[in-house]
């Protein structure tokens, strides 16, 4: 195990800057989830960790070493690619194995270990198989056993389940954390589905064009998201987030009625976005009412999909609740309302 620490990381692609001054700590046998969207800088960041991209200033540490100037294979970091890279002429065992050949371990060392980690991943009775004869799952437990069998320090994934159907998906995501949970290697994953991230992470870090917005638990970063970004990127539905005005310290006003809000600081008149998650609108009677346009039934819940304010909205209501489009009255709790800066975006005080 070892931790990693990033200081002040940057990085450029001529006049293009990919990160910003990124400064994280990542604790030793710790599940870290880097979260965003396509291009934000998730990649090039591991890719870094790993030595297989430079850095244009910054310093990286992995268990108190800075490694800025070594090799990829003198960082101790084990990577697993979303596209397998398995080598194809190779059987289920060379492919695993391969790392340890190149080493020069000794034969029998090598299939001492290649069997132990074929029967951690439930590999055993593939090992004679070529990648061609697997099924995508099985192929991406060969690329870990390749990373596994190195015993390193750190294992990095790299969007290692994009290419997977959504059933393997969830298997796969099951089999990581268990092995993490055996190994306890510091592990770092890359993702820009925020379903992945919330289940594996013990700490989940949210990037947005290369700068970091949120580091925190999941439940941390879904309960109190620190900026407009990440409310309405993390969570399924994501975040409700409405434009309202300060009538008092106490009050917001939202096309034309008045709620209930804790906006203490803030001056009269002044525009800030309103935030509410979709489970936490009470139905009922209440001083909001939208209009709702159509149903989305999920068997266990529905989502009800209309309009506030000129604003999309969506609530979350049980399977057995308003089950076809109608007028829905409803009240926003004041202890479940978040609010943002309208321009910066930033989350406005607790």
């Amino acid at each position: 195990m070892a931790d990693i620490a990033l200081r002040g990381v940057r990085k450029f692609y001529g006049k293009v800057q990919v990160t910003h001054d990124v400064s994280l700590d990542f604790a030793s046998g710790s599940f870290v989830v880097i979260l965003g969207p396509s291009g934000c800088g998730k990649s090039t960041l591991l890719r870094m960790v790993a030595g297989l991209e430079e850095i244009s200033g910054g310093e990286i540490s992995i268990d108190g070493r800075v490694v800025n100037d070594l090799e990829p294979r003198e960082r101790g970091c084990a990577m697993v690619f979303q596209n397998y890279a398995l080598y194809p002429h190779m059987s289920v065992a060379e492919n695993i194995g391969y790392a340890l050949k190149v080493a020069g371990v000794a034969k029998h060392e090598r299939a001492t270990r290649i069997a132990k980690v074929a029967e951690t991943l439930g590999l055993a009775e593939y090992l004679d198989r070529k990648p061609g004869q697997l099924s995508g799952g099985q192929r991406q437990r060969v690329a870990m056993g390749r990373a596994m069998i190195r015993e390193p320090k750190v294992f990095l994934f790299d969007e290692p389940l994009s290419n997977l159907d959504a059933k393997l998906r969830v298997q796969m995501r099951i089999e990581i954390r268990k092995l993490h949970n055996r190994l306890g290697a510091t592990s770092i994953f890359v993702t820009h589905d925020q379903v992945e991230a919330m289940t594996l992470a013990d700490t989940l870090v949210v990037m947005n064009a290369g700068h970091v917005e949120q580091v925190g638990t999941p439940s941390d970063v879904y309960r109190h998201p620190a900026s407009r970004f990440v409310a309405g990127f993390i969570g399924s539905p994501p975040m409700n987030l409405i434009p309202v005005r300060v009538v008092s310290d106490s009050e917001v006003e939202l096309g034309g009625a008045r709620l209930q809000a804790g906006v203490h600081g803030l001056p009269v008149g002044q525009k800030v976005t309103l935030g509410i998650r979709p489970e936490d609108v009470a139905i009922g009677q209440g001083g909001c009412a939208m209009d709702v346009e159509f149903v989305e039934e999920l068997g266990a819940s529905r989502l009800l999909h209309g309009k506030l304010g000129g604003a999309e909205m969506v609530v979350q209501v049980g399977a057995s609740e308003m089950a076809a489009p109608g007028t829905l009255a409803f009240d926003l709790p004041p202890s479940s309302l978040h609010f943002f800066d309208i321009d910066s975006g930033k989350r406005l005080g607790e």
